[in-house]
C-alpha cells in the first residue's frame, strides 16, 4: 500500500494498492468516528477524506504501512486546519458568565492579501519558537495596578479600538503563496531563509482581543505569570496579545501577555498610550488606523539594498572561537532545565556615577555596560576576542515616523570587541563606542542574515552566546512630549478617581544561555535582570556572573582612571570564582550525507521508537537525491522537542525539508510537522515505508518513497 495525504482542506489519503473494506474498516475502527468520504478510482487506486487536525493522520499512516499483507510504503504531509476566522477567545475565567466580566465583540472575516514574507527578525524569532516548544521563548509581559473605579465594558471597547486601528494586532502568520523569501531579502542576498522557506503576513479586516477576569481570590499571581508565559500564542490567528484582568480586592492588577514576533517591548508602550486615550474616550476617540504600520515596515525593507549591510557584517562579524559567555567551559552537565531569573540593582548614586563616568569618556552607560561585559568574557575564558549580542530598538530606520510603529522591529546584534590585559579601560570604551555608531546604520537586518553572510553554515554555533539589552527611560526618545502625555492622561485618569501604578515589565526568555537586561526604576536606581538556561549555566554560577558584572558597574567609576588597563580594573575582582559553564550541547542531528550543491534541501529521517542505533546509516547509499541527509544523533531522545530542535538548522537552511521513517515513526513525524506548521511554515512531506529493522528491502522502499515525496514538493 502506498499513501499520500494530499494538500487540504480538507485532506485527503491517496491510497494506491490492494485494499478490501475489511482491512480499511478495521483500521480505521482504532481512530475517533467519522464518516469516510472514500472514492474508488480504480481497484488499486482510492482517496480517503480525513477530517482536519487534530485527526491523527499519522498514527492511521502508521498502522496502514506495518499492515503484513500490504507492501510498507506511504507519503504524508501534514497541513493546518482549514479556515481563516478571526475569533479570539473573550471571557471568563470561571465556568460560566460572570458579573462584572469585561467582554469585547467578536470578530472575524476574511484576511486581506498577504502583506509581505515575515521580516528576518519575525524568522529568527520563530525559528527559535519552533525550537523549543513549551519554554515561552520570545513572550513578553507587562503588568500594573488600577486603583479606581474599572468599568469593564469600556476596558474591553477601548482595546477593541486599539486592535481596530493597529494592523499588528490584526496580523497573523501562514503558508508564504509561491517564491518568497524574508522581508527584506534579494535574490542572492543570504538570508538564512532560502525563497519559500519563510511564512507570509496576512493582515485581518477584523480581530478581537482576547480578555479574561479572574474574580477574587481565584488566581495565584507567580503561577498566573508563568502559566501566560507558557500558553502559545497561535499565530495562524490575529492578536498576538492578551489581556488578563486580577481583582485583587482593594485594586485590579492588569497583565498583558505579547508575542515579540510582532509586538516588541517598545510597541508595548506605544499601545498602552493608545488604550488609555481610547478608555479615556469612552472607547471611542477619534482617528482611524495608524501609519505607518507594519505593511509599511515591510515595503520599506523589501526595497532594501542589502550589499553595504552584508559587506558591514562580513566585515563586523565575530571571528570563530571568540568568547561567548563569561564562564569557564565545564565537562559535566548542570543536571538543570527551565530558565533561572536573578536580580541585582545599584542604587542611584552608583547608577547616576556610572553614567557620568561613561559620559566623561564619550560613551553611554549602555556602553559601560558592554565594556564590563567584554571584561568579565575575557577574564573568564583568558581569550582577547570577545562576542555578545546587542539588543537594538530596530527604529533607527529612515522611515517616517518609525518612532511610532508597533511592531517586531526590535533585534539582537553581534558585537566583537578586542581585549588586551595591558590595554586601557577607556580604549575599550571608545572601541566599542565606535562600533555601535557603526553598526546602527545596519539595525535592521536579523542574526540570521548576518550569520549567513559571515559564511556560517546553519548548523554551526550561534555567533554569540549572551545578550545584553538596556532599556532606556520610558519616553527618552521624545523626553518633552512623553512627559507632557503622560502627565495629561494621568491627569484626565485622574478626574474619575482613578490611580495607576507604574508599568512593570517582565523580559522574555531568549534562545540565549544568558541574558541581561538593565534598567532604571522609579527611584533612578539601575535594575539588572539576568536570565539563564538552567541546562548550560548553574543558578550558582550565573549568580555569580551577575554578582561580578553588579560589582563592576560599581567600582569602576570609582577605580578606573585615564591610563587604568584592562588588568589593573579586573583586579577589582581578585578572589572571585570564576564561573563555570556546561559544554555547548553537541549537535542533536548527525548528516549521513552532505548535500550536492547549495539550495539542495534537507531530508531528516526520523527514528521508530527502539530502532537500532544507525538504522538509516544505509540510505546514504540508496537514496539518489541531491537533498542533505540527516538523522537524529545517537542517543537523542526520540521525541517531538529533541526532533524540532534539530531541524532548526534545516528550516533556516530553506526548503525543501522532507521527513522520512520507517512504519512505526509516522505518528512523532506528523506531529512535528504539524508544529512547523503552527508557526506558519509550509508542512515538510512525511515519508514512511519498511519496517523498522532497517532492512535492505525497507531501505529500497523508503529511498523510492522519499524521491516520490520531494518530486511532489517541487
Amino acid at each position: 500500500m502506498s499513501v499520500v495525504i494530499a494538500p487540504g482542506p480538507p485532506p485527503s489519503l491517496d491510497l494506491h494498492g490492494p485494499l478490501t473494506s475489511t482491512a480499511l474498516q478495521a483500521a480505521l475502527s482504532l481512530f475517533p468516528p467519522f464518516t469516510p468520504a472514500l472514492r474508488r478510482h480504480s481497484a488499486t487506486h482510492h482517496s480517503l477524506t480525513l477530517p482536519p487536525p487534530p485527526f491523527p493522520a499519522g498514527p492511521l499512516v502508521d498502522l496502514l504501512t506495518s499492515l503484513p499483507q500490504q507492501p510498507a510504503a506511504g507519503v504524508l504531509t501534514v497541513r493546518p486546519a482549514a479556515g481563516d476566522d478571526a475569533r479570539p477567545t473573550v471571557g471568563d475565567a470561571r465556568p460560566g458568565p460572570a458579573a462584572g466580566s469585561p467582554a469585547a465583540p467578536a470578530a472575524g472575516g476574511a484576511t486581506r492579501p498577504a502583506a509581505g514574507p515575515v521580516t528576518p527578525v519575525q524568522h529568527d524569532l520563530l525559528l527559535d519558537t519552533v525550537a523549543h516548544p513549551g519554554h515561552g521563548l520570545h513572550v513578553g509581559q507587562v503588568h500594573w495596578r488600577w486603583r479606581g473605579p474599572l468599568d469593564t465594558e469600556r476596558f474591553a471597547e477601548a482595546w477593541q479600538y486599539v486592535f481596530g486601528s493597529e494592523a499588528v494586532l490584526r496580523a497573523a502568520l501562514g503558508p508564504g503563496r509561491g517564491p518568497g523569501a524574508a522581508a527584506g531579502t534579494r535574490a542572492g542576498a543570504g538570508t538564512g531563509a532560502a525563497p519559500g522557506a519563510a511564512p507570509a503576513v496576512f493582515v485581518h479586516a477584523h480581530a478581537a482581543p482576547e480578555i479574561v477576569w479572574h474574580p477574587a481570590g481565584s488566581a495565584d499571581w507567580p503561577a498566573l505569570l508563568a502559566s501566560e508565559r507558557r500558553r502559545e500564542f497561535d499565530v495562524s490567528r490575529p492578536g498576538p496579545l492578551r489581556i488578563a484582568l486580577v481583582d485583587e480586592g482593594a485594586c485590579i492588577r492588569i497583565l498583558v501577555t505579547h508575542h515579540q514576533a510582532f509586538v516588541d517591548g517598545r510597541s508595548m508602550r506605544l499601545l498602552l498610550d493608545a488604550f488609555y486615550r481610547a478608555y479615556l474616550a469612552d472607547g471611542r476617540p477619534m482617528g482611524g488606523e495608524r501609519r505607518p504600520d507594519l505593511r509599511d515596515h515591510l515595503q520599506w525593507l523589501s526595497s532594501r539594498d542589502l550589499a553595504p549591510a552584508r559587506a558591514y557584517w562580513a566585515r563586523a562579524t565575530p571571528p570563530r572561537g571568540a568568547a561567548t559567555l563569561p564562564a569557564r567551559p565545564g565537562t559535566r552537565p548542570t543536571g538543570g532545565e527551565g530558565h533561572g531569573v536573578g536580580r541585582r540593582r545599584l542604587t542611584p548614586y552608583e547608577a547616576a556615577r556610572l553614567r557620568d563616568w561613561a559620559a566623561s569618556h564619550g560613551a553611554a552607560e549602555s556602553t559601560a555596560l558592554h565594556a564590563v561585559w567584554a571584561l568579565l568574557l575575557h577574564r573568564a575564558t583568558g581569550e582577547r576576542h570577545v562576542a555578545f549580542a546587542v539588543a537594538s530598538s530596530g527604529r533607527g530606520i529612515a522611515l517616517d515616523s518609525v518612532e511610532r510603529l508597533p511592531g517586531p522591529l526590535q533585534v539582537a546584534l553581534p558585537r566583537h570587541a578586542v581585549v588586551e590585559p595591558r590595554g586601557l579601560v577607556t580604549g575599550l570604551l571608545a572601541d566599542l563606542t565606535g562600533s555601535a555608531l557603526d553598526a546602527a546604520a545596519y539595525e535592521w537586518v536579523s542574526p540570521g542574515q548576518i550569520h549567513a553572510w559571515a559564511g556560517r553554515a546553519p548548523f554551526e554555533a550561534e555567533l554569540t552566546e549572551s545578550l545584553l539589552a538596556f532599556e532606556p527611560p520610558a519616553g527618552s526618545e521624545r523626553p518633552h512630549t512623553a512627559r507632557a502625555n503622560r502627565e495629561s492622561l494621568s491627569e484626565a485618569l485622574a478626574e474619575e478617581g482613578v490611580r495607576v501604578d507604574p508599568v512593570e515589565a517582565v523580559g522574555p526568555y531568549t534562545g540565549a544561555p544568558f541574558s541581561l537586561s538593565a534598567g532604571h526604576d522609579g527611584e533612578g536606581g539601575l535594575m539588572l535582570t539576568a536570565v539563564h538556561d538552567r541546562a548550560r549555566i548553574s543558578d550558582c554560577d550565573a549568580a555569580e556572573i551577575l554578582a561580578q558584572t553588579a560589582r563592576l558597574m560599581r567600582e569602576l567609576p570609582a577605580a578606573a582612571r585615564e591610563s587604568t588597563t584592562v588588568a589593573e580594573a579586573l583586579a577589582l575582582l581578585d578572589g572571585a570564582p570564576v564561573p563555570h559553564t556546561a559544554a555547548r550541547p553537541s549537535a542533536p542531528l548527525r548528516t549521513l550525507r552532505a548535500p550536492a550543491h547549495p539550495g539542495a534541501g534537507t531530508v531528516c529521517l526520523i527514528p521508530p521508537p527502539g530502532a537500532p542505533p544507525g538504522c538509516y546509516d544505509a540510505m546514504a547509499q540508496a537514496y539518489p537525491g541531491p537533498q542533505a541527509l540527516t538523522t537524529l544523533s545517537d542517543g537523542a531522545p526520540a521525541d517531538a522537542a529533541a526532533c524540532l530542535a534539530a531541524l532548526r538548522p534545516a528550516l533556516a537552511a530553506g526548503p525543501p525539508l522532507v521527513l522520512g521513517c520507517f512504519s512505526g515513526a509516522a505518528a512523532l513525524a506528523a506531529e512535528v510537522a504539524g508544529r512547523i506548521a503552527e508557526q506558519g511554515w509550509q508542512p515538510p512531506l512525511v515519508a514512511v515505508a519498511g519496517t523498522p529493522d532497517g532492512g535492505a528491502d525497507a531501505v529500497r522502499e523508503l529511498a523510492r518513497t522519499l524521491m516520490a515525496a520531494v518530486q511532489r514538493r517541487s
